[in-house]
C-alpha cells in the first residue's frame, strides 16, 4: 500500500512538472519564433505574386506596420501556448506512461526507463491528439489576424467566426491540425530524446545545455521536415472564406491545381529558419524549469 502511494504521489509530481514546464517552454518558443511564423504564415496564404519571398514579407511588413508588425497575431499564441504546451508535454509524459503500462513487469524491470524508438513515437504522436483540440482554435484567431491586414482584436475575431458557423468555424482546420502536429511530435520528441542521449557524455552529472540546445533545435527542424505541406493546407482552410473548402483534400487539391505542387511548400524557409532558434529555446525553458521545479514540488 505505502509504495502504492508512493508511486501515485511520483506520477502526480511528474505530470504537473510535465505541465508547468512545458508550459514555460512554449512561451519562450513564442517570443522567440513569432516573426518567423508570421512570415510564413503571409507566404502560405498570399495571392501568387503578392510577394517576392520570405525577405520580402519582412520588408513590406515592417513598411506597413513598423518591426511591432513582425509581432502581429502574437496574443493569441502567447496566451494560447503556456496551455498548449503545457499539454503537449504533460501528454508525451502520458503518453510514455501509457507505453510503461502495456509493457510486462518483467520488460519494465529489465529496460527500465528506456524506449525504444517506436515508443517514443507513440507517446510524441499521442500528445499531439488531445493538444490539437486547444491549437486548432487559437491557430485560426492566429492566422486570421496575420492575414488580415485591418486590426482586431482575439474577442472581435472569435465573435465573428462563431457567428459564422458557430463551434464548427472556430475549429476549423481541426483535422490538418492534427494531420500536422502528429507526425510532427512524434518526430520532434523521438529526434530530441535520441540527440539529447547521443550528445550527452555518459558520465554528466548536470544538465548538458550545449546537448538540450542543439537537441531541441534539431527536433525543430525534424518536426517541421514533416509538417510543412499539412500546415499550408491547415493555413489555407483556416484563412479562406466559409465553404471555400470542403475539407482536408480538398484544399490539397485545389491548392495544387492552382499553383502546382511546390505551393505545399510555401513557407518552408520561415518556417525552418524559426525551428531551430524557436525549440532550442522551448527545450531550454522546459529542462531549466523542471530543474527548478524539482526542488519545489
Amino acid at each position: 500500500m505505502a509504495e502504492e502511494i508512493k508511486d501515485a504521489k511520483a506520477a502526480t509530481k511528474s505530470s504537473i512538472k510535465s505541465f508547468l514546464s512545458g508550459g514555460f517552454g512554449g512561451s519562450m518558443a513564442v517570443l522567440v519564433g513569432h516573426p518567423f511564423d508570421l512570415t510564413k504564415v503571409r507566404l502560405q496564404t498570399a495571392a501568387p505574386g503578392q510577394y517576392k519571398g520570405a525577405i520580402d514579407v519582412v520588408k513590406q511588413s515592417i513598411a506597413r506596420d513598423g518591426p511591432r508588425g513582425l509581432y502581429k497575431g502574437v496574443l493569441p499564441p502567447l496566451v494560447g501556448v503556456t496551455p498548449i504546451f503545457a499539454l503537449s508535454f504533460w501528454s508525451y509524459d502520458l503518453g510514455k506512461k501509457i507505453v510503461f503500462g502495456s509493457r510486462s513487469e518483467a520488460s519494465n524491470k529489465e529496460r527500465g526507463s528506456t524506449l525504444t524508438t517506436g515508443e517514443l513515437a507513440f507517446a510524441g504522436f499521442f500528445s499531439a491528439v488531445p493538444t490539437t483540440l486547444v491549437t486548432a482554435p487559437v491557430e485560426r484567431v492566429k492566422v486570421i489576424q496575420q492575414t488580415e491586414s485591418k486590426k482586431a482584436g482575439m474577442g472581435t475575431i472569435l465573435g465573428r467566426i462563431y457567428k459564422e458557423a458557430g463551434l464548427k468555424s472556430v475549429y476549423r482546420g481541426t483535422g490538418a491540425t492534427l494531420a500536422r502536429d502528429g507526425p510532427g511530435s512524434a518526430a520532434y520528441f523521438v529526434s530530441y530524446e535520441q540527440i539529447k542521449k547521443m550528445l550527452t557524455p555518459k558520465d554528466a552529472k548536470d544538465l548538458n545545455l550545449g546537448a538540450v540546445l542543439t537537441a531541441g533545435g534539431l527536433a525543430g527542424v525534424a518536426m517541421w521536415s514533416f509538417a510543412i505541406p499539412p500546415d499550408v493546407i491547415k493555413s489555407r482552410i483556416q484563412s479562406a472564406p466559409e465553404g471555400m473548402y470542403k475539407g482536408f483534400f480538398d484544399c490539397a487539391l485545389k491548392t495544387v491545381k492552382a499553383d502546382g505542387a511546390t505551393a505545399l511548400f510555401k513557407g518552408f524557409g520561415p518556417a525552418m529558419a524559426r525551428a531551430f532558434p524557436a525549440n532550442a529555446a522551448t527545450f531550454l525553458g522546459v529542462e531549466l524549469s523542471a530543474k527548478a521545479l524539482e526542488s519545489i514540488l
